[in-house]
């Protein structure tokens, strides 16, 4: 939990985490991941913070509520970027995220089916909380499929907002 003072107190705001991995700043998934980013940030008290797969790590998950795991497609499997973040967070916080809130989108050019399967093997390991279904966009998002990224990010922050999850 992000913890700040304020001149009445201390004010404690939910986090989502929205960790992706893209080839530029302008592909296909940090499109999903802007849409879905403005989504989250409808939802007051909700602290939204994106990080390349790269750049997240161990102290990122822990302060953290929930988490957008955004990637494209590479072989049929995710990026290697977000299998990185993977294989840098699992031990130093085994045990500590249990029951984490989380949802997938993937960018895919084929059909994305092996870059879920893939993703849910490992956060079974994790033992995190799916509370979507994966979102998989084959080609170039349409404004439809913007739309389904934006709500999604909005379902996610107000489902923490509101402690649902």
């Amino acid at each position: 939990m992000l913890v700040s003072g304020t001149p009445q107190g201390v004010v404690v705001a939910t986090r989502l985490l929205i960790v992706y991995a893209s080839q530029t700043e302008t592909g296909r998934a940090r499109t999903l991941v802007d849409a879905a980013a403005a989504g989250a940030r409808e939802e007051p008290g909700v602290d939204t913070v994106i990080l390349r797969a790269d750049a997240a790590g161990p102290d990122d998950l822990l302060a953290c509520n929930g988490l957008l795991l955004v990637t494209p497609e590479h072989f049929g499997y995710m990026a290697g970027k977000l299998k990185d973040f993977f294989d840098r967070t699992y031990y130093p916080v085994e045990g500590r995220t249990v029951g984490l809130p989380y949802a997938l989108m993937v960018s895919c050019g084929n059909d994305g089916r092996g870059t879920v399967s893939a993703v849910e093997r490992i956060v079974a390991g994790y033992r995190w909380k799916a509370v979507a279904p994966p979102l998989r966009v084959i080609g170039a998002p349409s404004p439809a499929q913007l739309t389904e990224a934006h709500d999604l990010g909005l379902a996610l922050a107000t489902g923490l907002s509101l402690n649902a999850f």
